[in-house]
């Protein structure tokens, strides 16, 4: 459970580093010391969360799961 809420948490700080890029771009015409810096720092949580959950697998706090054999077999039944 707290691993989902941190998984959440950094997806949100990604989104809201993506606004605040964008209301920077915006208000400054695009040459923004700031868009720069909400940029980095995007990225920068992009990197972590990729990291994190890649740690999580392989320690196994979280399970990567497919789409599942069922949904599979209704694909290629269904396919022209």
């Amino acid at each position: 459970m707290i691993t989902k809420l941190i998984i959440a948490a950094v997806f949100f700080a990604i989104l809201y580093f993506l606004g605040s890029a964008l209301f920077y771009m915006v208000k400054n015409k695009g040459n923004s010391e700031q868009m720069l810096r909400a940029l980095t720092f995007r990225i920068g949580m992009s990197v972590l969360l990729f990291v994190f959950l890649m740690i999580a697998v392989a320690t196994g706090l979280i399970k990567p799961h497919g789409i599942g054999p069922d949904f599979q077999q209704k694909q290629m039944m269904h396919k022209p």
